[in-house]
């Protein structure tokens, strides 16, 4: 079995399991006594701190251990605002951040807060100087993700962070999904990560708040952890994340150039070996392990499993893997096909062949499932009769879409086809299908049922 979703949980890596084993017994007792064992558990947890601090370009006293990523990002958030409450109650993210970010958002506009989403280009990537625009007088805290976890893009916190400082407004950085790779570069403020994302164990997080950030820790206090992640440290996990993430960062420079080599074939085969593919992200400033593609007429839940028959664990962005007719909040932003979507991530010593293995399966397990599903062929015979309405009321995505494009040639060139669908997916798809096949996406227009997508033939 070839495991390719790194990007949501990476093996634990070898100087992680060892670290653990060995802090089991020695990483007990509590580093708040002053007796022997007390005293030991302590120093295991400074080391663990200062090699942490290292690797994230901070100073030991600014970083503090959480019980997940998600934890640091929430705590993180909820801390600046509260300090910060007299300057404003704004918030800017960005469209595409993890739902972490997106869910404190919400919880702090649901709260009397208000929120600016900052938009991406299709790549994926935001414009610092959009973000430069959204900050206000009132402006509390920005949030940046360092690289984005479904498409692999690198975001420009360095563009991003000067801009929040000339503001002096702090900008927060969630770098989950790039620390195992090199420091955040810029004059960031507050940091988090996630020990499971580079190779550590699950259950611990990182956040790190610069000396001078105005940061008031919400919830009961707690003496642990300056008062910032409250609960009775988990020494041996943490002495396997700090571990952990200094042997990776060891490792990255060499295994960067592998991993990019590997995806690059991915990114270049894919399209050559599979009709109908997009290949999401942006093609130079991403992260290394990553690539994302979206596949025409193909359900993204079926894949998946599909390929895992084949001996591949991948995830998706497709909205039929979440149990919901909703697209990937990524894929919507940047305005791409969600259909059929695979997400690659690479885990570190990743081997050659089990790229090339994937290739050689990938083809095969598409063109089987479009043609259970009737997709439509390059052959199709040109008629010119008048506009068409296509009812997809009550079928998913991606039938809507194959529905479309067995009509399309039936309307002459400026006509249009009327498609019906009640599936949310299709709000994304549609366009998508359009940008790929050079039609033109006219608009929707609501119908008795569902949305009527107005699609014109242009070719």
């Amino acid at each position: 079995m070839a495991y390719f979703d790194a990007a949501s949980s990476a093996p634990l890596h070898p100087v992680a399991r060892q670290a653990l084993l060995a802090s089991l017994d020695e990483g007990w007792a509590d580093p708040a006594r002053l007796y022997r064992e007390g005293r030991r558990a302590r120093m295991l947890l400074d080391a663990a701190r200062e090699t942490a601090a290292e690797a994230v370009g901070c100073r030991a006293d600014e970083l503090v251990f959480t019980s997940s990523g998600t934890r640091a990002v929430h705590s993180g958030i909820a801390g600046v605002l509260a300090g910060r409450r007299r300057i404003g109650s704004h918030l800017i993210v960005s469209a595409v951040e993890h739902s972490s970010v997106l869910h404190a958002a919400d919880t702090h506009e649901a709260g009397g807060g208000s929120v600016s989403q900052v938009a991406v280009g299709r790549s994926g990537s935001v414009d610092a100087g959009a973000y430069a625009q959204a900050l206000r007088p009132d402006t509390a805290l920005a949030c940046l993700q360092s690289a984005n976890h479904e498409v692999g893009t690198e975001q420009p916190v360095a563009e991003v962070a000067a801009a929040c400082r000339e503001a002096g407004v702090p900008l927060l950085v969630d770098a989950a999904q790039s620390l195992g790779w090199g420091r955040v570069e810029g004059d960031w403020s507050v940091l988090t990560g996630s020990a499971h994302k580079w190779g550590g164990p699950s259950g611990v997080g990182l956040l790190v708040v610069r000396k001078g950030v105005r940061f008031a820790a919400q919830g009961p206090v707690d003496e642990r952890e300056s008062g910032r992640a409250a609960g009775f440290e988990n020494i041996p996990a943490i002495v396997a994340a700090a571990a952990s993430l200094r042997a990776v960062r060891a490792e990255a420079a060499q295994e960067a150039v592998r991993l990019r080599e590997l995806t690059e074939r991915i990114r270049a085969r894919v399209p050559r070996l599979v009709p109908d593919v997009e290949v999401v992200g942006d093609p130079e400033r991403r992260l290394p392990g990553i690539v994302t593609f979206s596949c025409l007429y193909v359900d993204g839940e079926t894949l998946l499993h599909e390929l895992d028959r084949a001996g591949f664990s991948v995830s998706s962005g497709s909205s039929c893997t979440s149990s919901t007719l909703t697209p990937s909040h990524v894929l919507r932003a940047m305005g791409v096909l969600s259909e059929g979507n695979v997400r690659v991530s690479l885990p570190f010593g990743t081997p050659e062949e089990d790229v090339e293995r994937f290739l050689r399966v990938l083809a095969p397990a598409v063109a089987g499932m479009r043609e259970k599903l009737g997709a439509p062929t390059a052959e199709k015979v040109v008629r010119d009769e008048d506009v068409l309405v296509v009812d997809s009321l009550g079928k998913r995505c991606p039938i809507p879409v194959i529905e479309l494009a067995k009509v399309i040639g039936d309307v002459p060139v400026g006509g249009l086809v009327r498609v019906l669908s009640d599936d949310e997916a299709a709000r994304l798809d549609i366009p998508a299908w359009c940008e790929m096949r050079g039609q033109e996406y006219v608009g929707e227009d609501p119908a008795e049922q569902g949305t009527a997508y107005l699609v014109r033939r242009i070719s």
